[in-house]
């Protein structure tokens, strides 16, 4: 008997000549939309998967043979995906990484506390984790992988589920220890704060493929040729008469959006200035995630 349906089979490349080096202490921002294979590179160079072509060499070991001292040097951290025992407290798992890791009982205590202070996990670290909030848990998963002061970091969005005041404090401390421990760090996150606040380079992949690597306001230079005018009057004006002086983006009340070339920002400001009930200006960029966002949709358009 033959089947109805004849099956088709399609091989999609989760990651394609992606290359790129990373330097010691550097924090890089690893971006792209879903399904552009970011979570898959952090596999790869983490050992959890074996690339079917090419070479990958992290802190001089090849990452598949999950050496120990490969292992004791490293630390991922993936927002949809737990470390943390289910059944147990948070501090069951910090003990059982103390003792994986072989750190001393002195050095043990103060980080643990340190990382509780930060994270003010007092009140979480002593619940089973079954019973705590995503944030909660997020911020356990955070201090677990501290425990043994990695020399490098895959940070798979450890901000997510994470109130605004506590993802300040995780980037800070995330900053302060990459600046203590000059520990290399590779962050992908859809919180565009996350990645201004802590990386100056950004890697950018599309359909498995890296579109633009380097500096993040290059980013911004190269693929948003405009600033933001953000105008408040101080009395109404008419829309036409507004639209004489450059592409109106918003205008509601007495606010309204410019968007400017870059060279010609201070000629504009000054026509506005002096000819419009101007109460106040300021000069900004357009936020990265929208930039991001057009890059990505102007190549899918191209394809």
């Amino acid at each position: 008997m033959q089947s109805f349906f004849s099956r088709q089979n399609h091989e999609v490349a989760a990651v394609n000549n992606i290359s790129f080096n990373l330097e010691p202490g550097e924090v890089v921002g690893f971006l792209g939309g879903n399904g552009a294979g970011k979570t898959t590179t952090l596999k790869m160079l983490s050992g959890i998967l074996r690339p079917t072509d090419g070479k990958v060499t992290v802190l001089g070991f090849d990452p598949f043979e999950r050496r120990r001292e490969f292992l004791k040097s490293i630390s991922l951290v993936l927002g949809q995906k737990q470390q943390l025992a289910w059944d147990l407290a948070p501090v069951d798992s910090f003990l059982l990484n103390r003792v994986i890791y072989d750190i001393p009982e002195s050095d043990y205590r103060q980080r643990v506390g340190e990382l509780t202070e930060l994270m003010a996990l007092e009140d979480v670290i002593h619940r089973p984790v079954r019973k705590l909030s995503l944030g909660e848990r997020m911020k356990c998963e955070l201090a677990l992988a501290l425990l043994h002061r990695p020399k490098l970091l895959f940070l798979d969005e450890p901000t997510i589920g994470l109130d605004v005041n506590m993802q300040q404090a995780v980037r800070s401390y995330i900053a302060d220890y990459n600046q203590r421990y000059q520990a290399t760090i590779l962050l992908t996150s859809h919180y565009m704060s996350d990645v201004e606040a802590l990386a100056h380079r950004v890697i950018v992949v599309d359909q498995a493929e890296i579109v633009f690597d380097g500096d993040l306001r290059g980013l911004v230079t190269v693929n948003e040729p405009r600033k933001v005018l953000r105008l408040w009057l101080s009395s109404p004006v008419k829309q036409e008469i507004l639209r004489g002086y450059a592409k109106v983006s918003r205008y509601e009340g007495l606010e309204v959006n410019f968007l400017v070339e870059r060279n010609d920002v201070p000629r504009v400001v000054s026509k506005l200035l002096a000819e419009l009930p101007v109460a106040d200006i300021s000069i900004e960029e357009e936020p990265i995630e929208r930039i991001i966002g057009s890059l990505l949709s102007g190549r899918a358009s191209n394809r």
